[in-house]
């Protein structure tokens, strides 16, 4: 393992450490990402078969996603089950609500909880960092509605996702530099109904764009037009592809196909509200 370079690095590890050691028995929301990857790690270091890693397979997850969670949970050797989700179950969820954060981390949650009843463990810890709480977060005002029940080490020691970044290359796992991927419903404008034909759609036209070596994609869908978010770099890539994905987008359904001239950014949806 290589030294971070920054030394107090070590010693937040160390805080986290202690901190999950505390709890016992614990389980992970587990997503694969760089964030709850590194919080994995960190607990089964600790705790060992007393930890539990959950992904739960809902529709807003694309498939790719799941199996990364799979093969990286097996990379660290640590216990691993994935529960089928029915998210648009809830209705605030599948009208996409401006809030519908709140209501499906609250499902998200309740059936968390259902699986730590029955495996006897103490406390969830989930991966939010802190530099994920500034802003309009719903999730976040769910989570912290859930007390003692959930317990975020990266907020209570203010650990930035690039320090997260740094902790994952300290450990040598493999997601270290793994680009964030916020979930399909993102992808739809606040009071679109949801369904499972829609996020396929945007499942499928965002892998051809990622195909073309697009590292940042987002794929936003308006009725039957896709807004293409990309890095302004990834511009040309677009353009001479233009017929294939033009194509490909047909197939799936879009009868426009559009490039955001503002290029890739995180919650563009919420520049509505």
């Amino acid at each position: 393992m290589s030294i971070p370079e920054d030394p107090s690095l070590l010693e937040k590890i160390e805080k986290i450490k202690g901190a999950i050691a505390e709890k016992e028995k614990v389980l992970v929301a587990f997503s694969g990402g760089v964030d709850s990857t590194t919080l994995a790690a960190l607990a089964f270091e600790v705790l060992g078969d007393n930890v539990l890693a959950v992904t739960l397979d809902s529709c807003a997850i694309p498939k790719s996603e799941l199996e990364d969670a799979k093969r990286t949970a097996k990379q660290i050797g640590i216990r691993h089950i994935v529960l089928e989700h029915d998210m648009l179950s809830n209705e605030m969820i599948r009208q996409n609500d401006p809030d519908r954060c709140y209501y499906c981390k609250k499902l998200f949650m309740r059936t968390l909880k259902d699986v730590m009843d029955q495996e006897g463990l103490n406390v969830l810890l989930e991966g939010t960092n802190a530099s994920e709480i500034t802003g309009r977060r719903p999730g976040w005002a769910a989570i912290n509605e859930a007390g003692d029940l959930v317990f975020t080490p990266y907020t209570e020691l203010g650990i930035t996702k690039k320090e997260v970044r740094q902790m994952a290359r300290h450990l040598g796992l493999e997601v270290a530099d793994k680009v964030s991927n916020a979930c399909l419903l993102s992808r739809l404008p606040y009071g679109a109904e949801v369904t499972n034909a829609s996020l396929r759609r945007i499942e499928h036209a965002e892998e051809f764009l990622l195909s073309l070596g697009i590292m940042h994609v987002r794929v936003r869908e308006h009725n039957d037009i896709a807004r293409i978010e990309v890095l302004p770099v990834d511009f040309p890539v677009v353009h001479e592809k233009r017929e294939e994905l033009l194509s490909r987008f047909k197939e799936l359904g879009y009868s426009y196909t559009t490039l955001d001239m503002e290029g890739f950014r995180s919650g563009s949806m919420d520049e509505v509200l």
